[in-house]
């Protein structure tokens, strides 16, 4: 089985390009926060994965992400190999994303220069009323 759940914030902004059969092309990277950093800095440290993402999915993708949005990726680990113009071979691994989730919030105008105020709300802050076990439908 290869399937890989990632949960990050993108690391330069969505290239996109289309293939010779005008298929569409997303790539940009996500940097994955470590839980545990190295003993030797207290430093955030962050592991970096290329994503590749196709057809429809990676105009959203192009079109709503940018630099450092969150998303949520699902997908599978793919390795190539290919030569480069020097003549060695270089090797390559990226993920395939089947499916990306969207997390962070979003900016109420198109230049994003203005951002909302986001209010968290609780369990313990909401006043809920008791109900009538006999007036419930079921």
């Amino acid at each position: 089985m290869n399937k890989v759940y990632l949960i990050g914030n993108l690391a330069r902004d969505p290239e996109i390009t289309t293939t010779n059969s005008g298929v569409s092309v997303c790539r940009f990277s996500i940097a994955v926060p470590r839980r545990f950093g190295s003993n030797d800095s207290n430093a955030p440290q962050a592991d970096f994965f290329n994503i590749v993402v196709w057809r429809g999915l990676a105009d959203i993708c192009h079109k709503f992400l940018k630099k450092g949005s969150k998303c949520a990726i699902s997908g599978r680990i793919q390795n190539s190999s290919y030569e480069a113009s020097d003549g060695t071979k270089r090797y390559s691994t990226e993920i395939v994303a089947d499916d990306v989730e969207f997390l962070g919030s979003k900016p109420t105008d198109t230049d994003s220069a203005v951002m909302t105020n986001e209010k968290t709300v609780s369990a313990d802050s909401v006043e809920l009323e008791p109900i009538d076990d006999d007036s419930l439908p079921f």
